[in-house]
């Protein structure tokens, strides 16, 4: 049965990571998210790009109670429907349209509608919206971005996603409007397809201990 657990407030503020998850077989999906929660990771966006991924939401929800599942690369209304209705209690897509972010407001979830420019930035604020997703963070302008935008829009905060692993992220945390960041390299290929779950833990674990304070090298 899909958890009754109400969804969380803010997506931002559960941890300073936010794994990305693409679940290419449907019976990894609850050990692999087992190991994140057990490193201090609970929030698991699992993305709508394999066609196991709504298996795999189902799943956590269902197994795992400590975790909060989302999905992510949510681009239409109907995948905002069926993934909540598989048990996400986040949705996080790429970018927005209005239709789109009508779907998601609809779904009753917290939401993260993507972003790469100030005038979507504005638009979203606009529409009463400050919580959202900068992608892809690296190649559209980094740190610097985002530090740029602090001044004239304080009121918006981010989770970058997109080109950002453990030596750059903490620039990132360090930021006043990132409250997280998504990234996935607490989930090498080989630990996954070698079902390594303690090695995943282990990464996570360093992940959740991540703070501002170090440089990208």
């Amino acid at each position: 049965m899909v958890s009754s657990t109400p969804p969380p407030a803010s997506v931002l503020d559960l941890a300073p990571v936010l794994p990305v998850v693409v679940v290419e077989d449907a019976g990894d999906a609850v050990p692999l998210a087992r190991a994140l929660v057990a490193g201090g990771l609970p929030a698991i966006e699992v993305t709508l790009r394999t066609p196991v991924a709504l298996d795999a939401i189902r799943a956590i929800a269902r197994e795992v109670p400590d975790a909060v599942v989302g999905a992510g690369t949510v681009i239409s209304p109907g995948q905002a429907a069926d993934a909540v209705a598989a048990g996400a209690r986040f949705l996080v897509s790429p970018g927005w349209t209005d239709l789109l972010l009508e779907a998601m407001r609809a779904s009753g979830v917290p939401f993260l509608p993507g972003v790469s420019t100030t005038s979507e930035v504005v638009a979203l604020l606009e529409r009463g919206v400050r919580e959202m997703k900068f992608f892809p963070a690296e190649a559209a302008g980094g740190t610097a971005y985002l530090r740029s935008l602090a001044g004239p829009l304080p009121q918006a905060r981010f989770c970058p996603t997109g080109g950002i692993g453990p030596d750059c992220a903490p620039d990132y945390l360090a930021l006043p409007n990132v409250g997280c960041v998504g990234g996935s390299w607490m989930l090498p290929a080989d630990a996954v397809a070698g079902r390594d779950w303690g090695r995943v833990e282990a990464l996570a674990r360093a992940a959740a201990g991540l703070s501002a304070g170090t440089t990208c090298r």
